[in-house]
């Protein structure tokens, strides 16, 4: 059996709250449900049972501390074709040295790097809010200049998970898996 396997922060209720009010009249968009914000520190994807077992072995090494984090302004992927709406992250390199030990962590399981579009591309964290199928750059333009105001509260980082992801004729549903707390 195989598991559809990801890594992330969860969103607090407060936080998902104020991210379900950005959600607007933008043709096209498949907006994400309070249930399924979170922060992506690294997607892993199909893996055997027996290779999820090494992740979480080799998760469980990382340590590091709690951090605090916020959400702030609007993006989008996909250019000329946009493909999802995003809220940005106010992240401190905490949030990327997590990141980085969540990839070594992966790699030392026996994963290869995570594929980038562009390999020069960095880690982006964010938290997706919408899909896009068949919405023109100026629609997406207007959203984010409505949203470009944009701010959360700032909340504490203290755990991170492993999640499983099911596709359903619904939508997608994640499950946690495991639970790395941030004691370091």
């Amino acid at each position: 059996m195989s598991l559809r396997l990801f890594l992330a922060i969860p969103i607090p209720a407060p936080i998902a709250e104020r991210l379900a009010l950005l959600e607007a009249d933008v043709p096209g968009a498949s907006w994400r449900t309070e249930e399924q914000f979170h922060l992506t520190l690294r997607f892993i994807g199909e893996v055997d049972e027996a290779t999820a077992r090494d992740i979480d072995l080799e998760l469980g090494r990382i340590t590091a501390a709690p951090f605090e984090i916020s959400l702030a302004d609007a993006g989008s992927f996909g250019g000329r074709e946009p493909t999802a709406l995003w809220a940005g992250v106010a992240a401190p390199p905490d949030l990327q040295r997590l990141a980085a030990s969540c990839e070594t962590a992966i790699r030392n399981a026996g994963l290869p790097p995570e594929p980038r579009p562009n390999e020069s591309r960095k880690y982006k964290p964010h938290v997706t809010i919408a899909y896009l199928h068949g919405t023109f750059d100026t629609e997406v333009a207007h959203f984010l200049q409505d949203a470009s105001a944009f701010r959360t509260d700032p909340f504490w980082v203290d755990h991170f998970a492993m999640y499983s992801s099911h596709s359903t004729s619904s939508g997608s549903h994640y499950r946690e898996e495991a639970v790395y707390p941030l004691i370091g």
